[in-house]
């Protein structure tokens, strides 16, 4: 395949699994962070950017680690269930993200954001 046709494919499915993860992480929520993030609300949006950064630092790595596209897609989607995972472990242990989340507790939503980004960067370690 010639590297713009490769490269266009690679581009377009992380772009569509970005939006896959956004979709599927706002429905996982007990919130509606986009709602909230209109409102002015820092920490959805702090909670919200953690999970996007973790999630596309895998993706990046999947990318920079795999031979083929069925391997990235693969290494990829296995990152979006580990993060979709965490956030739902988090969030039982911690017992209280959505009153948090919906007061607009910036050390909380900061704090699952950094939860996000550390399972994200471990997540990518592991694929390569």
């Amino acid at each position: 395949m010639p590297a713009i046709l490769n490269y266009l494919l690679h581009l377009a499915t992380a772009a569509a699994l970005m939006m896959a993860f956004f979709v599927i992480y706002t429905k996982i929520t007990p919130y509606d962070e986009v709602l909230l993030i209109r409102q002015g609300n820092h920490a959805a949006a702090l909670s919200l950017a953690g999970a996007l950064i973790g999630f596309s630092v895998t993706v990046a790595s999947a990318l920079l680690h795999t031979g083929d596209w069925y391997q990235f897609l693969g290494w990829a989607a296995g990152a979006l269930i580990v993060q979709v995972l965490v956030f739902n472990v988090t969030t039982r242990l911690l017992h209280m993200s959505k009153d948090q989340i919906e007061a607009d507790n910036s050390a909380f939503g900061g704090l699952l954001g950094a939860i996000s980004l550390s399972v994200g960067l471990i997540n990518a370690g592991c694929i390569s």
